[in-house]
């Protein structure tokens, strides 16, 4: 390449980086494309007590138990099943709504259960998804401390 058209480039480099960022954009014609256009959640979530998403937090609770520490504990049921938030963040976050109960276990005794149903986070994205937390038996601490970081 000659001289003159690495000047050329130079500067044309020199005045794109000199322009002022789009601040608050919504992107450019090429991400408003038709494969990305943001996303449409509606907020509907399935409540707290629903058998499915109890059931899935059990089966996961017991294959974790059985898998990654040897254990045969397992949740036998749940009791005082609350909603503690619906959406507590902002409007344009991910819809959530947190739940609360006590959990049951194998070996007779009662823990405090923290869980927020997500829209969209489930597989692939395409159903709702729930993230647990079992206070006390957070073993790899993924929610320390006390289950705090499952909770709104």
């Amino acid at each position: 390449m000659s001289g003159r058209a690495w000047f050329v480039a130079l500067a044309a480099t020199a005045v794109l980086a000199a322009l002022p960022p789009h601040e608050a954009a919504a992107g450019d014609w090429v991400e408003m494309g038709i494969y990305l256009q943001g996303p449409h959640f509606k907020g509907q979530l399935p409540p707290c007590d629903l058998d499915a998403v109890l059931g899935k937090i059990t089966s996961r609770f017991n294959d974790t138990q059985s898998t990654y520490w040897h254990s045969t504990l397992t949740i036998k049921g749940y009791d005082q099943i609350r909603e503690t938030a619906f959406r507590p963040w902002a409007s344009n976050a991910i819809p959530r709504r947190f739940c609360a109960a006590m959990a049951y276990t194998s070996d007779g005794s009662k823990h405090a259960l923290y869980y927020a149903i997500g829209e969209d986070t489930g597989m692939i994205g395409a159903t709702w998804g729930v993230e647990w937390c079992v206070d006390g038996l957070d073993r790899n601490w993924a929610y320390n401390p006390a289950c705090r970081m499952a909770q709104p």
